[in-house]
């Protein structure tokens, strides 16, 4: 069986005076004896020797015997198209950077990040563990040929008794003997422990009868295994025979000139290896009828001008093999328990001698080797282990595709023979005749390797190595993004895109939540104002926060982005963030402000339980916990970073910019089961009440079917759409005046909420029912917050609005009289949020505090609370 460590590296790592790898895979001890090796001696010859196995002695019979020598080049061919694919991936991402220990796991880790890496690492690490079964068998198989007890060969040496178990005996203590400082040799077994009686061949020398009888296929029982044979199986012996290519990019830390010697001795190495094989199987088919090739797989000896030569290649090649498979497994092994992706279970893997050699793995590696043993036939785990090397050949080509299509500018190699062409026609080649040879193995394989990826994803790995995961994300989002034409956008395809700006996220949790519910699908950034000014400090105090915002979004689970900025005062960072976040056609249009009142901020931070668990200061990964990233909130009558004058005039700007503007009060008395993703049970029977008009002009009529009505009504809607909302019901309010005659408004309203398919209970409310007084009259928009009408008036209004928004609630839960006709129907549900019309600010930047004390008496008491005012339309009736 072939490997991907030669024998040359195997003696090097493991010799007394060798030179060890050191822990990261980088050159010895002193570093005194890297990158000294040649072309020929760090490439070309190890290769050559991983590539030269127990397939040239011992199956060279077995393949042209039975597939005729038209399908065994066939097969040939096949199987180095497929390593020369893998190969031009291999130089590619070999010249791109130094390989260092693990090598095919090292660079598929690197380039697919750990998850992937990993578990592709493992299957690799499993096949070089058959690999090392597969020569000991084929160790086994050749010394019972000679000296087995039932061997049909008359050489008077038949002192072995033969059967399942003294095969796997002899295979236990072959493997004793390749322990670390022997060099390899291999066998193989007869059927069912014994040989069959011999069959009549013929070597015939050179004759053209004897080729042409050759040249078809032949297929029938393998002697050795008793299973009918054809092409997949013939080649899956074939394929495990072929491997070894990245032998010399393994070595890639001790060469003079890697980013030559690697693409040239493994080009040469493989070309030289095919033009052999070729020559054997002409010279096979020439001169050995078939009989002889299909019941003798060790025919070379009978054949030989000097049959010992044939039996010391044969031992040398098998144990050179299980050696270097054993010593390439242990060497992935210790790779992975170095990365310590899987954790405790490698963590003895990682123990090494005092020259570097990895004693812990290679313990693994023999018990593991030791179970493989018991599958008792070299041909038996051929298929398993071809199939776990083209899983790992697939993995190559895959990084270097991603890599090639990622289009990451530091992606260079200097090998240049490759395109994405040849690495996606590799993947398509390996995975193809993965299912060819064996479906089972296959399908079982990409199982383990989907499994093991869950598991490592579930673990987290480090971030430090790079995903190109990202490369491609970033390639496809931005190849997108410029296809994303705001010019083309429709009022049917509209979706909030939120601004959420935030002071302290210990106090804002409900409304980062919120937030990510109204969102439906949109754009959401979180954004943040460090006040300061960049010329008086020494570097940029912006940059750190944005870890612990990162991790605040992924502890919350929210799906926002995160902008952050510097700037002298909250409303001119307000200003930036809403001029420049986002990119191309994915902008905020809406701003999110929590309401500016006296209340004392809550800490969620010490009651949520996503945070709360974490509170000992730690979180996973030993890095900080967000706890003690944010400060805790401000205590009741300290200064705050923003004045009323300057909130007001925040939301003043945006509604300049053209961006609509959402105001919530109250959010932490939300109930927590509408915020979480699952709750723990039913979640009690709520109300989203929308109060569509502007309460300080209350007016009935067109004032329902404006663009900032009907944006409440669509922020509604889009909330109870939110799993979480779904139970609640949606509730419309209309207010009535004195002389407005009840039902023509409603009806108006229900036909409004048909066209747009909006599913609402819909109540008629007199205007001063439940408040006592403040009649309203035919006021002219801003008549009250613009002061025109006298600030007592005003707030007397105010707090009549209130007070029926107030008595409505009452009443759904009970509390009073019966609602109005056509209300709810009782059942006593309460409201959980309640959305009003957000008035414009008053045009004199003097009125700004009376206007916020305005919209503080609107929703005093009112609980959660949105005060939204919309100027784009979003709502349409066509199709």
């Amino acid at each position: 069986m072939a490997s991907e460590n030669s024998p040359l590296l195997a003696y090097r790592l493991l010799g007394e005076e060798g030179v060890a790898f050191s822990a990261n895979g980088a050159g010895g001890p002193g570093g005194a004896s890297a990158r000294k090796l040649s072309t020929f001696l760090g490439v070309v010859v190890p290769t050559v020797l991983s590539m030269f196995s127990i397939v040239v002695f011992l199956r060279i019979g077995f393949v042209v015997g039975h597939a005729g020598l038209l399908q065994a080049l066939a097969m040939l061919l096949v199987a180095y198209f497929i390593l020369a694919l893998t190969v031009l991936s291999v130089c590619a991402i070999a010249t791109n950077g130094a390989v260092r220990g693990g090598g095919a796991y090292f660079m598929i880790s690197r380039t697919l990040g750990p998850e992937v890496g990993g578990s592709i690492g493992l299957m690799f690490y499993l096949a070089n563990v058959c690999g090392c079964a597969v020569s000991l068998l084929g160790l086994v198989e050749a010394v019972l040929d000679v000296f087995g007890a039932d061997s049909a060969r008359s050489s008077g040496l038949q002192v072995l008794p033969q059967g399942y178990g003294w095969n796997l005996l002899y295979g236990s203590l072959l493997f004793v003997a390749v322990g670390p400082r022997s060099i390899p040799l291999t066998p193989r077994p007869g059927p069912n422990g014994s040989s069959l009686p011999p069959q009549v061949g013929h070597f015939t020398g050179f004759n053209s009868s004897t080729l042409k009888a050759n040249l078809g296929a032949g297929y029938s029982k393998d002697y050795t295994t008793g299973a009918m044979m054809n092409f997949a199986s013939v080649f899956a012996v074939l394929f495990n025979g072929c491997t070894g290519i990245m032998a010399g990019a393994n070595m890639s830390g001790e060469l003079k000139d890697p980013s030559r010697a690697i693409p040239l001795g493994t080009i040469v190495a493989v070309a030289y290896t095919f033009f052999i094989y070729t020559l054997l199987f002409f010279l096979s088919s020439f001169t050995c009828d078939r009989t002889l090739l299909q019941e003798d797989y060790g025919f070379f000896r009978a054949i030989s001008l000097w049959p010992p030569l044939v039996l010391i290649g044969i031992y040398a090649t098998s144990l050179s093999a299980s050696m270097s498979s054993l010593i390439g497994a242990s060497r992935i092994l210790h790779a992975l328990a170095q990365d310590d992706l899987f954790g405790v279970i490698l963590a003895p893997a990682k123990v090494v001698s005092r020259t570097g050699n990895p004693w812990g793995a290679v313990l693994y590696s023999w018990g593991l080797v030791q179970l493989v043993l018991l599958a008792g036939k070299l041909n038996t785990l051929a298929a398993v282990v071809t199939v776990f090397y083209l899983v790992a050949y697939a993995a190559v080509d895959l990084s270097c595709l991603s890599l090639e299509w990622a289009s990451a500018p530091n992606f260079r190699p200097t090998f240049s023979l490759f395109s994405w062409h040849t690495c996606l026609l590799g993947v398509a080649s390996c995975l193809l005749m993965m299912f060819l040879i064996s479906p089972g193995a296959a399908g079982g394989s990409l199982l383990l390797m989907g499994l093991l990826s869950a598991l490592l994803t579930a673990r987290g790995g480090p971030s430090s190595w790079g995903y190109v995961s990202q490369a491609l994300l970033f390639h496809q989002v931005r190849k997108y993004l410029l296809r994303l034409d705001v010019r083309k956008d429709h009022v049917k395809f509209w979706r909030p895109q939120l601004l959420l700006l935030v002071g302290n996220p210990r106090g804002a949790l409900p409304l980062l939540r919120l937030a990510n519910q109204l969102k439906k699908g949109g754009l959401y950034v979180l954004g943040h104002v460090t006040l300061g000014d960049l010329d008086c400090l020494p570097s940029d105090p912006v940059q750190p926060q944005y870890g612990a915002w990162l991790s605040l979004v992924d502890r919350a689970q929210v799906k926002a982005f995160v902008d952050l900025t510097l700037s002298p005062s909250v409303r001119q960072g307000a200003q930036h963030l809403l001029r420049i976040s986002g990119l191309g056609g994915m902008k905020p249009n809406t701003l999110v402000l929590g309401f500016y009142d006296d209340a004392a901020p809550q800490d969620h931070f010490l009651t949520d339980p996503a945070f709360s668990q974490a509170a000992d200061g730690t979180q996973e990964g030993g890095s900080p916990a967000l706890s003690t990233l944010f400060p805790p909130p401000r205590a009741p009558g300290s200064p705050r970073a923003l004045s009323p004058q300057d909130y007001v005039a925040t939301v003043a700007d945006a509604l300049k910019m053209n961006k609509n503007v959402v105001l919530a009060r109250a959010c932490g008395a939300l109930p927590p089961e509408r915020l979480s993703r699952g709750s723990g049970g039913p979640p009690q029977p709520h109300l989203l009440d929308v109060w569509p008009l502007n309460l300080l002009r209350p007016r009935g009529g067109p004032g329902y079917v404006d663009v900032c009505g009907l944006f409440l009504l669509q922020m509604a809607t889009i909330l109870g759409m939110v799993p979480a909302w779904h139970s609640a019901r949606l509730r419309i309010f209309l207010c009535l005046g004195p002389r407005e005659a009840p039902g023509a408004a409603e009806g108006r309203l229900r036909a409004l909420l048909s066209q747009l398919r909006i599913r609402a209970e819909v109540q008629e409310v007199v205007w001063g029912e439940g408040a006592g007084s403040g009649e309203p009259g035919e006021e002219e928009e801003g008549d009250f917050v613009n002061g025109r009408r006298g600030d007592a008036e005003a707030e007397a209004l105010a707090g009549s609005a209130n007070a029926l928004v107030r008595a409505q609630q009452g009443r759904s839960r009970g509390e009073g009289p019966g609602g109005p006709e056509g209300g709810d129907g009782g059942g006593g549900p309460a409201t959980a949020l309640t959305f009003l019309y957000l008035p414009r600010p008053p045009a004199d930047p003097a009125r700004y505090t009376c206007y916020l004390a305005l919209l503080e008496i609107l929703t005093r008491d009112l609980g959660p609370t949105l005060l939204i005012h919309g100027v784009t339309p979003v709502t349409c009736t066509d199709l």
